[in-house]
C-alpha cells in the first residue's frame, strides 16, 4: 500500500520521521521533479542490439487457441545467426490486444512481432478451434510446515545470507513491544493505554488512515518466526508469549464492538445500519485525537480495525484516496493484513480465538458486500488506492477452507475485479481470456487481487479463476519485468509504482527516476509464483522465484540492521535505500520484509499430497524433516559460490525425488547416487525424477556448473544485466552516472572477458569490480550497455 505518486528513493529515509501530510507534500515535489527530468539515453531503433546484430533469420510459429482466448504467444522464439554463433533464442514483441475479438470465433488470422533493434518481422499464425471444456490443473503439491525445513550454515561451516537476514529481523522482532502494534487499535476503541506505551510512527501514527497495517504484517511475522524458531527455545517462547497477547487484547476489542458498554446501553449490533459518529452529520475519517470516534457499541459485531467503520462505509458511497476527512486510504488493505495474521497465527499455534476474530470480521464485511450491486462492487474495487484491498479475496477463500463455512467463500468473489478479471460485468474478455488488462495499473494494488483469485480457484475449481492467474503471472514475467524479478517502475504513467503503460516496452515508458520495483511487489509476485507451482509444477515458476529471492528479496536488507528498501532503482549509479532500522515506523515494504525474512525456507522443498514424491526446488544449505515418511534430508552445499549441492537421505522410504534443472544450467546437470554416475536427461528448463526405494545414507551428489549470461531489457537489448547462474552481478560505482557503464564482450563466449574468483563471486570487467547485488550496499550499476564482438 503506498502514496499516490512517487517516492523518491533519495527521501525514503526522511519518510520514517514525517506525517503523512508532510510525506503527501514530498511526493507532489517528486512528481513535479520527475516530470522534467530527462528521459533515459536514446537509441537508434535501427541500430542492431546485442546477439541481433548477428540476426540473419527468425522462424515463424503455429499456435492454437479456443474461440474467446486470445492466444499464448512465446516471446522467444528459434533464430538462425551467421558465422556459425550460437546465441540465445530471439525475443520478439506481439502486440498486445486490448480486447479479445480477433479470436472471437473459429477461423485463422496471423499475428506479426517485432524483433528490436532489427527488420524481422515474424509471424505468428494463429488457428481458432472452437469452444471445448477448459482443462486446468488441479491441486497436486503440498508446502512443508516452516517447522519441518530448517536453514543451515553452508558446507564451510559459514553462514549464509539466508541465515544473516533471517537472525536480522527475527532477533529484532523479538525484542519488540507488542503494545505498540496495539496502540492504535486500543486508541480506536477508546481504551487505556498500558503504561509507557509508545505508538508506530510513519503508516501507524495517530492521524494516518493505513494505521494498523503493520500489526497485520506483525501477527504473521511473529508467527512465522515462532515456527521456524525451534533451533532456539528461548526464541520460539518468545514469540509464543506475543501471539498469545496479541490475540487476547484484539479478541477482547472485537467482542465489544456492536454490543453495549454498560448493560442495557444503547448500541448498534447490525454492520449494515452503522451510524454516523456520534455528534456528526455524515460518515468521515477524521482520526486526530479530537475528532475520532470511539463509540464501538454502535460498529456492528464482529468489527475489529485500527480505526471505525467509516473509511470502509465511505468507500462504498465512492470516496477517493487523499487526506481529508471525506477521503480514505485503503480500509481493506488493512483489514487484509490483519486476517491474514490472524489466520497464521491459528495455523500455527492453534489459538482458537485468532480464528473467533476472523470469523467475526468476516461476517461483517460479508453483512456490507453482499448487500452492494455488482457496478458499486466494480467501482470500488477500481478506485486508485481508496480501493485497494490487498489479497482480501485469498484471505476469505482461506477462511472458507479453514471454516467450512460457504459464506466466506461468497464474500471472496465480492472481491473479484471484474474489469481486470473478466473485462466486465458479462466476463466477455479480461485475464481469463488472457487479455492484458492490467497495463498501466498499480503493480501492488492488483498483484494480491490475482493471488486471491488463485485461491478462489482453489476451493471452488471454477476454470476462469486459474486462467486468471495463471495468464497473468506469464504476462508480468514475460513483459513487465526487470532483471531483479521486479515488475513495476513505470515513466508512462508517471508513476514508479505502476506497471508499465505498454507491455513489453520496459526501457520506453519503464525505469522510472523515481525508482522501480517496489519491494513489496516482488514480495507478492513470488507468492503467486509458489502457489501456481503447487497446481503446475512448470520450471520456469520455480526459476523465476530463485530470481526474485536472490536478486531482489535478499538483496533488499540493509547490511547491518533489518531496515529494508521500498523501491530498488535500476538507473546507472543508483544506490538503495533502507528504512526501519528500529521496527519504530513501517510502509508497506517494511511490513512484506519482516514476512519475507521470517519464512525463507518455505518454498526449498515441497511434497505430493499423497507422499510419493519430493520437490528440490532450491539449492540451499537445509535439513527438511519430512515426518509424514519418516523421512530426514539434508542438503549440504555453498552454492552459488559453489556450483554443486548434496543431498543426504536419513531413514528410508520409496518416492521419488523430483530436482529443478534450471533454466540457467546450459553447461550440464550432472547427477551421482552413492558416488555413481546416475545416466538421466537432464534438460535445462525441466525437472530430472530420480525414484527408487531410498536408503538411510544414500547420498545423491548434484553438480550444475554456473556461466555467465546476459538478461536484456525487452525493447532496448543493449542495455542487458549479467548473471553467473542465477545470481546477478552488478558494477560497483563510486559516484552517480548520466549514463549507462559500456562493456564490450566476446560474442562467442562473453565468460573470456570477465575475470575473477567464483568462489567469491567477484568478477572484474576492464578493471571495474562486479558483486552479486544482495552484497552491494553502495552505488552500483545493475544494467549495462553491452556491445558484443
Amino acid at each position: 500500500m503506498k502514496p499516490m505518486k512517487v517516492i523518491f528513493a533519495a527521501l525514503f529515509l526522511l519518510l520514517c520521521s514525517i506525517n503523512l501530510v508532510q510525506a503527501q507534500s514530498v511526493e507532489e515535489e517528486v512528481v513535479k521533479k520527475e516530470k522534467t527530468e530527462e528521459d533515459l539515453p536514446k537509441f537508434s531503433p535501427n541500430t542492431p542490439q546485442l546477439y541481433n546484430e548477428y540476426l540473419v533469420d527468425v522462424s515463424d510459429i503455429e499456435v492454437e487457441t479456443h474461440a474467446g482466448f486470445l492466444p499464448r504467444l512465446p516471446r522467444y522464439v528459434e533464430g538462425k545467426y551467421r558465422n556459425g554463433i550460437k546465441g540465445p533464442k530471439v525475443r520478439v514483441i506481439w502486440p498486445s490486444p486490448i480486447d479479445n475479438s480477433k479470436a472471437s470465433k473459429a477461423g485463422n488470422y496471423v499475428v506479426t512481432g517485432q524483433v528490436a533493434g532489427a527488420n524481422f518481422q515474424p509471424k505468428a499464425k494463429v488457428t481458432v478451434i472452437s469452444n471445448r471444456k477448459s482443462n486446468t490443473p488441479s491441486l497436486n503439491l503440498d508446502v512443508f510446515g516452516l517447522d519441518q525445513v530448517s536453514l543451515d550454515n553452508d558446507v564451510d561451516g559459514g553462514q549464509t545470507k539466508f541465515i544473516k537476514n533471517r537472525d536480522k529481523f527475527i532477533n529484532a522482532l523479538a525484542k519488540t513491544n507488542p503494545d505498540s502494534f496495539l496502540y492504535m487499535f486500543r486508541n480506536a476503541f477508546g481504551q487505556k493505554q498500558p503504561e509507557g506505551t509508545k505508538p508506530l510512527g510513519v503508516w501507524d501514527s495517530q492521524e494516518t488512515k493505513l494505521r494498523g497495517h503493520a500489526t497485520g504484517h506483525y501477527l504473521t511475522a511473529i508467527a512465522q518466526a515462532y515456527a521456524g524458531a525451534a533451533y532456539n527455545e528461548a526464541l520460539q517462547t518468545n514469540f509464543a508469549n506475543k501471539m498469545d497477547y496479541m490475540v487476547e487484547v484484539l479478541y477482547e476489542l472485537s467482542q465489544m464492538s456492536g454490543r453495549p458498554a454498560n448493560t442495557g446501553g444503547e448500541h448498534e449490533a447490525d454492520p449494515i445500519a452503522v451510524p454516523f459518529g456520534p455528534g456528526k452529520s455524515t460518515y468521515d475519517s477524521d482520526l486526530s485525537e479530537n475528532g475520532i470516534r470511539t463509540d464501538y457499541w454502535n460498529w456492528g459485531e464482529g468489527f475489529i480495525s485500527a480505526y471505525p467503520p467509516d473509511q470502509f462505509i465511505m468507500l462504498e458511497k465512492g470516496a477517493t484516496y487523499g487526506t481529508q476527512p471525506t477521503q480514505i486510504w485503503a480500509p481493506y488493505y488493512t483489514l487484509h493484513k490483519i486476517l491474514a495474521g490472524l489466520m497464521d497465527v491459528y495455523e500455527v499455534s492453534g489459538h482458537e480465538k485468532a480464528l473467533d476474530i476472523a470469523k467475526g470480521m468476516g461476517d461483517w464485511v460479508y453483512a456490507r458486500l453482499s448487500q452492494l450491486p455488482t457496478d458499486t462492487l466494480i467501482n470500488m474495487w477500481n478506485t486508485y488506492i481508496a480501493g485497494e484491498f490487498g489479497g482480501m479475496n485469498e484471505a476469505m477463500a482461506r477462511l472458507d477452507r479453514i471454516t467450512n463455512e460457504p459464506r466466506y467463500l461468497k464474500v471472496a468473489q465480492l472481491f473479484d475485479n471484474i474489469k481486470m478479471f473478466f473485462g466486465d460485468a458479462e466476463h466477455s474478455h479480461g485475464l481469463a481470456k488472457n487479455v492484458d488488462t492490467f497495463r498501466g495499473l498499480h503493480a501492488n494494488q492488483h498483484i494480491p487481487q490475482v493471488m486471491g483469485a488463485l485461491e478462489i480457484y482453489r476451493d471452488s475449481e471454477l476454470p476462469e479463476y486459474y486462467q486468471v492467474a495463471n495468464n497473468f503471472w506469464y504476462k508480468a514475467k514475460n513483459d513487465y519485468m526487470y532483471s531483479i524479478g521486479g515488475v513495476a517502475g513505470a515513466r508512462s504513467p508517471t508513476n514508479a509504482e505502476c506497471f508499465i503503460g505498454q507491455p513489453a516496452t520496459l526501457y520506453e515508458n519503464g525505469f522510472s527516476s523515481g525508482g522501480q520495483n517496489e519491494t513489496c511487489a516482488t514480495y507478492n509476485m513470488l507468492k503467486l509464483t509458489k502457489n501456481l507451482f503447487l497446481f503446475d509444477q512448470r520450471t520456469e515458476l520455480m526459476d523465476y522465484y530463485e530470481r526474485g529471492l536472490y536478486n531482489h528479496i535478499l538483496a533488499s536488507v540493509a547490511e547491518d540492521s533489518p531496515a529494508n528498501t521500498y523501491h530498488v532503482p535500476l538507473r546507472p549509479g543508483s544506490v538503495k535505500r533502507f528504512g526501519n532500522a528500529d521496527m519504530r515506523g513501517f510502509t508497506c515494504c517494511n511490513g512484506t520484509a519482516l514476512e519475507s525474512s521470517t519464512k525463507l525456507q518455505n518454498s526449498i522443498y515441497f511434497k505430493s499430497q499423497d507422499n510419493s514424491a519430493l520437490y528440490v526446488n532450491l539449492f540451499v544449505p537445509s535439513t527438511l524433516k519430512w515426518t509424514e515418511k519418516n523421512i530426514t534430508v539434508e542438503q549440504k552445499t555453498a552454492f552459488p559460490k559453489a556450483d554443486n549441492t548434496q543431498l543426504m537421505i536419513k531413514g528410508k522410504g520409496k518416492f521419488d525425488l523430483n530436482i529443478r534443472v534450471p533454466q540457467w544450467a546450459t553447461k550440464g546437470f550432472f547427477v551421482r547416487v552413492n558416488g555413481k554416475p546416475e545416466k538421466v536427461e537432464a534438460v535445462p528448463g525441466t525437472y530430472l525424477t530420480l525414484g527408487r526405494k531410498w536408503k538411510d545414507g544414500d547420498v545423491i551428489d548434484l553438480e550444475m556448473p554456473l556461466q555467465f549470461h546476459l538478461d536484456p531489457v525487452m525493447d532496448q537489448q543493449n542495455i542487458a544485466s549479467l548473471f553467473y547462474g542465477p545470481v546477478l552481478l552488478v558494477a560497483q560505482e563510486s559516484e552517480m552516472r548520466n549514463g549507462w557503464r559500456k562493456v564490450i564482450l566476446d560474442v562467442e563466449d562473453i565468460g573470456k572477458s570477465i575475470q575473477g574468483d567464483p568462489e567469491k563471486l567477484q568478477f572484474t570487467i576492464d578493471g571495474v569490480l562486479f558483486k552479486p547485488f544482495y552484497e552491494i550496499y553502495g552505488r552500483h550499476s545493475v544494467y549495462l550497455d553491452v556491445s558484443l564482438e
